[in-house]
């Protein structure tokens, strides 16, 4: 795997795959990885690469080629701009705070502040009406992975729910 060194080329692996995990492993690409060009043990943030990682997301989120969510298993999931029709027409699908858009800000003293906008406050009126203007089975086709990545995340048992199940 060659690894993504620069901010178009980790824009063209977001407008390739639509939807991206940053490290989450599970149906959807893994970011952080492909930016690394190898598998990662641990957490991103001890990696060797770290601060590219950290650099090209923050590049990323400052694009507007994607939206960053908490979609798939709570886990930070981009989604390139052309797949938003599709997820505003299947909203009803998904649960609502996960559709929530989030992202850090820089504050004046150097810090990140997490910062959240709610579904649908932030979808702006033109993206309203290509979501309107796209039929189901439309968008289904276009979320194929991003949908099933979603609907595996929300299958998995926890283990109260296992042990509650096996009484």
């Amino acid at each position: 795997m060659s690894a993504l060194r620069t901010k178009r080329q980790v824009l063209a692996f977001v407008r390739r795959h639509g939807a991206v995990m940053l490290a989450a492993r599970g149906a959807l690409p893994n970011l952080a990885e492909a930016i690394a060009g190898a598998p990662i043990r641990g957490s991103w943030w001890g990696h060797p690469d770290g601060n590219r990682i950290f650099r090209l997301c923050e590049e990323l989120d400052d694009s507007g080629e994607a939206l960053t969510f908490k979609l798939v298993g709570g886990k930070v999931t981009y989604v390139h701009r052309r797949l938003l029709p599709a997820l505003v027409k299947l909203a009803d699908r998904f649960d609502r705070a996960a559709l929530a858009r989030v992202w850090s800000e820089h504050t004046s003293s150097g810090a990140h502040r997490a910062r959240r906008e709610p579904y649908p406050a932030w979808v702006e009126p033109d993206l309203a009406r290509q979501a309107r203007a796209l039929r189901p089975s439309e968008a289904e086709a276009m979320l194929g992975p991003l949908l099933e990545a979603y609907r595996g995340s929300r299958r998995r048992p926890t283990a109260s729910a296992n042990s509650a199940s096996s009484r």
